[in-house]
C-alpha cells in the first residue's frame, strides 16, 4: 500500500494535519488574556454577587415557618419530607402570591387536593401529616408536584417531626 497526494482524501488529510501542527507549534496570540472592558461603565460579563450558597438543612414544622418569605428572606416549602427553596418563585410562593399560604409550612396535602385553603395545612403542634387518606389521584397530583418543584427549585433539607433529634 503506497501513499499518494493525488487522491482527494489524502490530500485533505495532509492539509489537516499540517493545519493542526501548525496550531500546536505556534498557538494564536489573538486571543485577549484580560477581561473585555468595552462595557466597563454600564455591563458587565461577571455578576454582581455570588449565589447564595444553600445548605442542605434537616427541619421541622416549628423550625420551617420562619421561612415564610414575610421579612423579605426565603420562602421554603415542603412535599412528602422534602424541603424546596421556591425564592425564585416569590410572585408564586411569596405573602402575596396564591400559594402564599404554604410558604415555610408542609404543603404536601394542599398539593396533592389542588386546594390552598387554610385547613390543608396541619397545624404546628401536631405530628406531620401521614397523607394516609388520599385517593390515587391526589397521590398523582402530588407526584407531578414533586417532579415540577424537584426541575423547578433547589431542594435544600428535609421535613421531620418536631421532636427528631436534629
Amino acid at each position: 500500500m503506497s501513499f499518494s497526494l493525488s487522491h482527494p482524501i489524502n490530500t485533505a488529510l495532509l492539509l489537516y494535519t499540517l493545519y493542526l501542527l501548525q496550531r500546536t507549534v505556534f498557538p494564536s496570540t489573538s486571543v485577549p488574556r484580560k477581561p473585555p472592558t468595552e462595557f466597563k461603565s454600564g455591563y458587565s460579563w461577571l455578576p454582581r454577587a455570588h449565589a447564595p450558597t444553600v445548605l442542605f438543612t434537616t427541619y421541622t414544622p416549628h423550625t420551617l415557618t420562619k421561612f415564610d418569605g414575610k421579612d423579605g428572606g426565603r420562602i421554603l416549602l415542603a412535599i412528602a419530607g422534602t424541603v424546596y427553596d421556591v425564592t425564585a418563585g416569590r410572585g408564586f410562593y411569596g405573602p402575596e402570591g396564591m400559594y402564599g399560604n404554604f410558604a415555610g409550612r408542609d404543603a404536601s396535602r394542599g398539593m396533592a387536593k389542588q386546594s390552598f385553603d387554610l385547613e390543608m395545612l396541619t397545624p404546628l403542634d401536631k405530628p406531620l401529616d401521614k397523607l394516609e387518606d388520599l385517593t390515587p389521584e391526589e397521590i398523582e397530583n402530588m407526584k407531578g408536584w414533586i417532579e415540577h418543584f424537584s426541575n423547578k427549585y433547589i431542594i435544600c433539607g428535609r421535613l421531620v417531626e418536631n421532636d427528631a433529634a436534629l
